[in-house]
């Protein structure tokens, strides 16, 4: 993990009780962190860690852009990041997660590396739709997309429509989603 040495934090021998780092993370730091949801970005960061009677606290100021792909266009779309986070770490006798927030690392290596727990603080702040403005998508991409798929590419709504046909039971007329009729087979059978 010699690429993310700089995100080393040292908890042993500390004196002081409150001590401030910053980070700079930019494409590189994204592209060797090799993640799936974010690539590119230029976020700071502002980590303060207060140390305790027994355990230190981490707060994370993340403030930027991430670029992720577009939902739609699959061009990069820019994200901004504003998210703050807390993380407590205890030292102990070996590694592990106590919680979501609450680490313990062993005591005879004393130190945390941060640089994954940025990466997901990130990422977690990015929206599940990342979508271009309205009129911004790549116009070819949108195209083709909207040539091969029934829901328009200007809607945004999330709903695809679906081609549904007319049944008659006993002079009603009813229609039905041709994707529940293999289903209605099953409940027919039993």
């Amino acid at each position: 993990m010699g690429k993310f040495n700089a995100y080393n934090i040292s908890l042993k021998g500390n004196q002081a009780d409150v001590r401030t780092f910053e980070f700079h993370l930019d494409n590189e730091f994204f592209k060797n962190i090799d993640g799936n949801e974010v690539q590119k970005g230029k976020i700071n960061v502002e980590l303060t860690v207060k140390k305790s009677a027994y355990q230190y606290e981490f707060r994370f100021v993340i403030n930027g852009v991430a670029f992720v792909p577009c939902d739609r266009c699959l061009d990069d779309v820019e994200i901004p990041i504003e998210t703050e986070e807390k993380l407590f770490v205890k030292l102990g006798k070996e590694y592990s997660e106590e919680s979501d927030n609450l680490i313990v690392i062993p005591e005879d290596e004393g130190e945390i590396n941060v640089a994954w727990f940025l990466y997901e603080f990130i990422a977690l702040a990015i929206p599940m739709k990342h979508v271009h403005a309205p009129g911004k998508c790549n116009k070819t991409m949108s195209s083709k997309l909207k040539k091969h798929s029934t829901r328009s590419s200007e809607d945004d709504e999330d709903s695809v429509e679906y081609e549904s046909e007319e049944v008659e039971i006993e002079d009603n007329t009813i229609e039905t989603d041709p994707r529940w009729d293999e289903l209605k087979k099953f409940t027919d059978n039993n």
